[in-house]
């Protein structure tokens, strides 16, 4: 029997809106992300975390408890260079791929953290 996860999402400083592009390319896969809003992660209680996933690449990720466990994917904004739009899209995809890929080797490995 497989485990049951909840997964958030949050940053350390959150734009206004989510990218149009993450939308589009979560989209292309079948994930409806029309509807969320980026959160700050100080309005996660990360005391009921068993693992915590960060992303930081180019900002400085948070500190958090010494208690939970960590990985650290740092992984390059897509939307951080202002190319033409078929190169940033092609990054998009680039990071939803990697991230994707990412989560299903941890299922795979269905850890208790």
């Amino acid at each position: 029997v497989g485990h049951q996860y909840d997964f958030f999402s949050a940053g350390s400083q959150p734009a206004t809106r989510v990218h149009p592009m993450a939308v589009a390319v979560m989209g292309e896969i079948g994930i409806d992300i029309t509807h969320q809003q980026p959160k700050s992660i100080s309005d996660i209680d990360l005391n009921k975390m068993d693992l915590i996933i960060t992303l930081c690449a180019e900002e400085a990720c948070p500190i958090l408890p010494a208690n939970i466990k960590r990985q650290d994917w740092s992984l390059t904004d897509p939307a951080a260079d202002s190319e033409d739009e078929a190169a940033q899209l092609k990054r998009f995809r680039k990071i939803r791929d990697a991230i994707r890929q990412k989560v299903l080797t941890l299922r795979a490995a269905d850890q208790s953290w």
